[in-house]
């Protein structure tokens, strides 16, 4: 019988934020409604994703709202085994970032495609999710 390798028993941790979504709340509300907007400047055409209330290329506060397609093209992932505290109760999963065709890149979950079937350059299509727990969240299914 193998010796057990040594351990150290970490702290709990437990973080709630009250995040102020006034400036990004049409963001929310289209994840609610089976959408996904973010923000273009008026000034200088930059798409931002997620939105901002402010351009990061030019600093103008006059934006506009967008719906983004729901077409996109993974460029990487990682597999999630070792979980977080906050998400012990669910099985490991996949993350992805997927470049929209309008270039923006997005992070969401990976669903529907095991492992050893995911690639880089795979195309996906992006799902806005409300959870049974009612969180807002965005998922990527595979094409």
């Amino acid at each position: 019988m193998a010796t057990p390798l040594p351990t150290l028993k970490s702290r709990p941790l437990t973080l709630t934020y009250e995040i102020p979504i006034s400036k990004t709340h049409k963001f929310w509300n289209g994840i609610k409604e089976g959408k996904i907007y973010t923000t273009k400047c008026k000034k200088c055409g930059k798409l931002s994703f997620p939105p901002v209330a402010d351009c990061p290329t030019c600093l103008s506060s006059d934006a506009e709202w967008v719906e983004l397609s729901n077409e996109a093209e993974i460029e990487t992932f990682t597999y999630v085994a070792i979980l977080p505290a906050t998400f012990q109760k669910y099985e490991p999963y996949t993350i992805a970032i997927g470049k929209l065709k309008e270039g923006v890149r997005v992070l969401a979950w990976l669903k529907d495609v095991k492992l050893e079937n995911t690639k880089v350059g795979m195309r996906v299509r992006l799902l806005p999710k409300v959870t049974s727990e009612g969180m807002l969240t965005m998922e990527f299914l595979p094409v």
